[in-house]
């Protein structure tokens, strides 16, 4: 077992790191400010392959492994310390790849050639106001409707709504099937019946979150996402490539925050003595770091295991549903507490938007509170996968 990044991915990685540091650090209170990613930043991100990684060449992609994502999303999430950027990242990245693999050739050779040129939007829609995990509460419908197929309902906490209006694009939507089963489609936010609705979040203020309203609207047959009737299994598909992704951003901000922190404990004074000298701030940093490594490295292996259950192992469904949950679970836990750590080894002045600690501690409790699903449904989710599917909690 050969841990080492390949020449390949080694560069790649390099080169995402510069982009980090040359264009996303010296933009992320720009970002957070104007509420927008600038079009510049995307541009450039399409320019290194970035928007969509693993969507096939043929439409625009790069077709990246799951590994290749995971190492370009710690590198935006360290980059962009607000999340902002990172979460455009992850969309697009993780339903890129479901509709490249799921979507009718028609529907691909459309929509993802402008998503991988930053030009277009590419999201998730299956929170509702009732609840995002419940899923036998869902009352968004479809219905088939001549050539194609009408939907009815409400979407909430949705990223990007604002994004896929300004740059074109919509969401993969998951709705009830009126004719049994949920479906997925690809629905553009500029269709006629869609209204939207735009929410003021605490943080990642780059990415707009809000809701989308359908009111009988029309979706073409070639946005159906996979086999009719079978939406819920090719949504969690996405969820699983998508949480991956997640955790390797907070991964990169954890690194960043203690990467400051420490440049802070090696400076700075008190009571005669750098503050690294005392082991009260020398120990947690050590326990700190010894987090993020090992949830490092058990981010790593989940996108090795997806790799290789997507190529074909089904053996492998049960492992990787562990792997990516156990990561999702403690990635955005271990990131925050690194960002509120340093925040207090800084003292007052970490509470000021000049040390900029405060993007990042915005940013990261978005992913506690439930963006990708909550923490408590990642335990859910190990729980049925150790103990059997007869210990799930709800039905």
């Amino acid at each position: 077992m050969d841990f080492r990044l390949s020449d390949e991915e080694a560069a790649f990685q390099a080169a995402v790191r510069r982009f980090g540091d040359k264009v996303l650090r010296p933009n992320e209170r720009r970002i957070d400010s104007e509420g927008r990613i600038p079009d510049e930043v995307l541009a450039e991100m399409a320019h290194l392959g970035l928007l969509a990684m693993p969507v096939p060449a043929e439409y625009g992609g790069m077709g990246a492994s799951m590994v290749l994502t995971e190492l370009a999303a710690e590198e935006v999430g360290r980059g962009d310390f607000s999340m902002a950027t990172a979460v455009f990242f992850l969309l697009e990245a993780g339903w890129g790849y479901v509709l490249g693999r799921h979507g009718t050739e028609e529907a691909k050779r459309e929509v993802l050639p402008p998503v991988c040129a930053g030009k277009a939007f590419l999201g998730i829609a299956s929170t509702e106001p009732t609840g995002g995990s419940d899923l036998a509460a869902m009352r968004t419908v479809s219905k088939k409707d001549g050539n194609g197929y009408s939907l009815r309902g409400e979407k909430a906490f949705i990223s990007g709504v604002e994004e896929a209006k300004r740059l074109g694009g919509g969401h993969l939507t998951l709705a009830k099937a009126a004719e049994g089963g949920f479906r997925f489609l690809y629905v553009p936010t500029r269709s006629e019946g869609i209204a939207t609705q735009k929410f003021e979040n605490a943080g990642r203020m780059g990415i707009s979150t809000g809701g989308l309203t359908y009111q009988d609207a029309r979706v073409p047959a070639r946005f159906l996402i996979g086999a009719d009737g079978k939406g819920f299994e090719i949504a969690m598909e996405g969820f699983t490539v998508a949480r991956t992704f997640v955790s390797a951003a907070c991964i990169g901000a954890a690194e960043r925050a203690l990467e400051a922190g420490m440049a802070y404990v090696r400076d700075r004074s008190a009571f005669g003595q750098k503050l690294g000298k005392f082991e009260g701030i020398q120990f947690e940093l050590v326990d700190l770091w010894t987090q993020v490594e090992a949830v490092k490295w058990q981010c790593r292996r989940a996108a090795w295991l997806t790799d290789a259950y997507l190529a074909g192992d089904a053996s492998l469904r049960s492992e990787v549903n562990r792997a990516v949950a156990a990561v999702k679970l403690t990635a955005p836990q271990v990131a925050f507490e690194c960002v509120k750590r340093v925040m207090m080894w800084h003292g007052a002045s970490g509470y000021t938007k000049e040390v900029g600690l405060e993007l990042g501690f915005r940013g990261v409790m978005s992913y506690l509170v439930g963006a990708e699903g909550g923490l408590n449904i990642m335990r859910i989710i190990l729980g049925r996968e150790l103990l059997g599917k007869e210990f799930v909690p709800y039905k």
